[in-house]
């Protein structure tokens, strides 16, 4: 069986990763297993354990970066975010293209580690940072600062895109996830032609 490959969508908080993952994930040709990363910051409403996040105590987390059991980690306004190794390699021994929904300081770990065959990284950018700004208001999940230093990061990090293979604007989210979808087809195709 083919190992599968690892998908990276990335881009600043709030530009709308996890709605466009949503879109893709049960479309049956790109074979797509989500990747679901471990956090210690607290679950959000709609948020469901296993399926959005692993949610951990501190302690869970430091003891799996003591094992080397991520493919990247961070720490972000207080919180630990970080990729289980183990659980991505067993995906793509099994055939499976794995998704990985992923902040811009952690792809560009995992892009250092991981052999340029194995993956195809799309950076997703906002049309604006005033839409930006909008996206992560309407979540009425943080407090003003934690919303201020989540916008201040995401101007670090818009010039990113030119490190990744392919840059899309989420302006409408049906044609973004469509232009992800054939990224994705694309880089399937050649990974079995070799």
């Amino acid at each position: 069986m083919k190992k599968g490959l690892l998908i990276i969508l990335s881009g600043p908080s709030g530009v709308g990763k996890g709605t466009i993952r949503k879109k893709i994930i049960k479309n049956p040709d790109l074979n797509l297993a989500y990747s679901i990363s471990m956090t210690t910051r607290e679950k959000r409403e709609k948020e469901i354990e296993g399926e959005d996040y692993y949610f951990v105590s501190r302690e869970t987390f430091l003891e799996n970066i003591k094992r080397g059991n991520f493919l990247e980690h961070c720490e972000f306004v207080g919180n630990f975010y970080g990729t289980p190794k183990d659980k991505i390699e067993k995906l793509r021994l099994q055939g499976k293209n794995v998704f990985l929904e992923i902040e811009v300081s952690g792809a560009t770990e995992v892009m250092s580690k991981i052999d340029k065959d194995d993956y195809v990284s799309i950076f997703l950018t906002p049309p604006s940072m005033k839409t930006l700004e909008s996206r992560i208001r309407k979540r009425r999940s943080e407090s003003e600062e934690i919303i201020q230093k989540r916008l201040d990061k995401a101007k670090s990090e818009l010039g990113a895109g030119v490190n990744y293979d392919y840059i899309v604007v989420n302006d409408v989210l049906k044609k973004a996830a469509k232009a992800i979808t054939d990224i994705i087809i694309e880089k399937i195709k050649e990974n079995n032609e070799k």
